[in-house]
């Protein structure tokens, strides 16, 4: 059985800037709270929420970002898992889709799913609404 998420969140930014806000590790510590490390570029070193995840980036282009993920929680044999985002143009901002693939088990894949909208996307989203006003 695979153990896979694709969830949606719209932003209320461009989808420019929600690629800044994946990309730039500075603002990623930002809005997330947490220590991070971005390497904006293929085979680069990706870290956050203070080491707890970390990966490789394996592409990144103007609308999509795609890096390995591999919590502290999960056991070391564990492979990491893949999140992909891709950004569209929405009335309202931006569409993200997230796509996490590969998690271990299915209680990864649950925690996650709701860990992505109340640790990652909320976040985000409250750092825009305060930063990014007009």
């Amino acid at each position: 059985m695979d153990f896979d998420l694709e969830l949606e969140f719209i932003l209320p930014a461009k989808p420019a800037r929600v690629m800044q806000l994946l990309t730039d590790a500075t603002l990623i510590r930002q809005w997330s709270g947490g220590e991070a490390i971005l390497e904006n570029k293929p085979g680069g070193q990706f870290e956050m929420f203070d080491g707890w995840a970390k990966g490789e980036v394996l592409k990144t282009s103007p609308n999509e970002l795609s890096y390995t993920w591999k919590t502290g929680d999960w056991d070391e044999e564990a492979k990491p898992s893949i999140v992909n985002y891709t950004m569209k143009a929405d009335e309202a901002g931006c569409k993200v889709i997230v796509k996490h693939t590969g998690f271990p088990n299915e209680d990864e894949m649950n925690g996650h799913k709701s860990g992505w909208a109340d640790y990652f996307f909320t976040p985000m989203e409250d750092y825009i609404m305060v930063m990014d006003r007009d």
